[in-house]
């Protein structure tokens, strides 16, 4: 077992992971973002699935089932080897491709803003009660609703560093050969979309204090120097509010899962509510 969580069950049986994704799961939707990740367009961006074995259900208990290549993912217990670098160039080039042919009008929305706002709904059934509730409220009011037509690019939708893995199989380092090379995983959130929201969880953590400024800006500067078009000379114009949203997210997601896990905040999830009342208190003070 590598996930169990509500947005999915992760599975690792020798080269292969298979996961059930989240109950609820959009069937078009999902049809489409996994024949995108096995498009060759998208080839040296995200780890493609695997053809589903005959004897390998389609659905468990309504959720949909995709089988995969196991890739080692990144280790965190070496946190100054983290690629940074490799994943914005990665997320850039992602942002660079178009659509394949045809594809403009089946592709779904990325999910980045959705999922932020279904982290503030899910905080508010769960925990309406507890004493930071409120600041994380103060913080979203400050966030506008992103306007569906800006930006149309091909967005991963939940970037972070857990969804990076060495493309491990074989033919896969090519002819220079080395290690394996970084691709992006999980399909469950790809789609079109402002590319800025796949920059908001770094960008939060470095607003937040939580990621060095110097990783940020190793981060940042391989991300322009690869083309990347989510941001330009003045990054913070178009990171200011996905950041903002991401920073809400994690904080609304830890006040409910601390709620029901009957358990006190840890030190990062403080920190994001502190955040969040900086957020709240800058733009209403």
């Amino acid at each position: 077992m590598l996930a169990d969580r509500d947005d999915g069950t992760v599975v690792r049986h020798g080269g292969l992971v298979a996961k059930a994704h989240a109950p609820g799961t959009d069937p078009e939707a999902h049809r489409v973002r996994l024949a995108l990740a096995a498009h060759q367009d998208v080839g040296g961006v995200l780890l493609p699935p695997l053809p589903q074995p005959r004897t390998a259900p389609e659905a468990l208990g309504g959720r949909p089932v995709t089988v995969w290549p196991y890739g080692p993912p990144v280790d965190p217990e070496e946190p100054d080897a983290a690629p940074w670098e490799e994943a914005a160039r990665l997320l850039a080039l992602l942002h660079r491709t178009p659509p394949p042919p045809g594809w403009a009008d089946r592709l779904p929305d990325m999910r980045a803003p959705e999922k932020a706002a279904l982290a503030v709904e899910r905080m508010r059934r769960t925990a309406p009660d507890h004493p930071a509730a409120a600041t994380v409220l103060d913080a979203w009011r400050t966030v506008p609703e992103s306007p569906r037509t800006a930006h149309r690019l091909l967005c991963h939708g939940d970037f972070h560093l857990g969804q990076l893995v060495r493309d491990a199989r074989p033919g896969a380092r090519g002819d220079a050969g080395g290690d394996a090379p970084w691709r992006l995983i999980d399909i469950d959130d790809l789609g079109l979309g402002d590319p800025a929201w796949d920059l908001a969880r770094p960008a939060a953590w470095f607003a937040a204090g939580l990621l060095p400024p110097e990783v940020w800006t190793r981060f940042l500067g391989a991300y322009q120097e690869a083309g990347g078009p989510a941001v330009d000379a003045e990054p913070w114009g178009r990171l200011d509010v996905p950041a903002r949203a991401l920073t809400v997210q994690t904080a609304a997601l830890a006040l409910a899962k601390s709620t029901t896990g009957r358990r006190p905040l840890d030190e990062v999830e403080e920190v994001m509510i502190d955040t969040c009342a900086r957020i709240a208190g800058h733009r209403t003070g």
